[in-house]
């Protein structure tokens, strides 16, 4: 992952905070990179229907578009005052996740910073959040900025080196050098491996109780030695390298709150199932559960 294009997608519904624009201020000064400012904006007043007058409603249509455009502005004069590189952009379409893909498609930024809100697993499928979808159909690696005070100084990078999620093998390895590039920006980055032994008490066969304990161990063992060959040709130290036990989603959230991590950098896998629809993948259950930013980064 390169750090030469950023794309902030603004919520037109804020004026007063506009966290992703935080980041990715931060992210430029230390890495030198140009940033974009979105707003795809959409108003069913001025969808056809509500006008009669077909040019007093591409007017009024045209008029919003170019108050945005100026609020833009407004918001990039800081950035270019810093010396970073800043551009901006307007589109108009609904739903809103289809013109971010759409616009992230043509102008292929590296990152992409957007402000994240969390709901419920029925409202997630119902009303199609624009976090969850983008989490999933985003084609750049994704940021999703959580609100509040932001330190900056400690990554985590989730892995699944025995791919127990079903993961290519080789998206360890692109989480692994986005995470050493985001190191430009001065994060110090710890790995985690979360794996979820099978419990004794759903262990039914006679023979297979008492040799449980040998089963933990060789478990272990196992995703241990997986761990540490993902790093063998990185320049991952062994103090950066933590193996968790336990569900995923319970030991990665317990891990970023008892370390103070920043920003979590994880993967996720598309399947567009129903199951997935209504369960959400990892990456989305993490972040449901975790206080910190998160960046999901998908397969080439």
């Amino acid at each position: 992952m390169q750090l030469k294009n950023l794309l902030v997608v603004i919520d037109p519904t804020s004026k007063d905070k506009q966290p992703s624009l935080q980041r990715a201020s931060l992210v430029a000064q230390r890495t030198g990179a140009a940033v974009e400012l979105l707003i795809c904006d959409h108003n069913s007043a001025l969808e056809d229907g509500f006008f009669t007058d077909r040019a007093a409603q591409q007017r009024a249509r045209t008029a919003l578009l170019a108050e945005r455009l100026e609020w833009l502005e407004e918001l990039a004069k800081p950035l270019r005052d810093a010396g970073i590189t800043a551009t901006c952009k307007v589109r108009w379409g609904k739903p809103l996740y289809d013109e971010i893909v759409a616009h992230v498609s043509e102008s292929k930024p590296d990152l992409v910073f957007r402000n994240a809100t969390t709901h419920g697993t029925l409202q997630r499928l119902l009303f199609n959040n624009t976090s969850w979808q983008l989490i999933r159909r985003c084609p750049a690696p994704l940021w999703l900025v959580r609100d509040g005070e932001w330190k900056g100084q400690k990554a985590a990078v989730a892995v699944d080196p025995v791919h127990a999620a079903d993961k290519p093998a080789a998206l360890d390895h692109r989480l692994i050098e986005a995470s050493l590039q985001l190191q430009q920006s001065g994060m110090q980055t710890d790995y985690v491996h979360s794996y979820n032994p099978l419990p004794k008490t759903l262990v039914l066969e006679a023979e297979l109780v008492l040799a449980y304990d040998d089963y933990l161990a060789s478990a272990e063992q196992r995703h241990r030695e997986a761990f540490a060959e993902l790093f063998a040709q990185y320049p991952v130290k062994p103090d950066q390298q933590h193996l968790l036990k336990g569900v995923p989603e319970e030991s990665i959230p317990r891990f970023v709150e008892d370390n103070g991590v920043d920003l979590l950098i994880m993967g996720a896998i598309s399947r567009g199932s129903l199951e997935n629809a209504l369960i959400g993948n990892t990456a989305e259950r993490v972040l449901e559960n975790s206080d910190c930013d998160l960046l999901v980064i998908k397969p080439a």
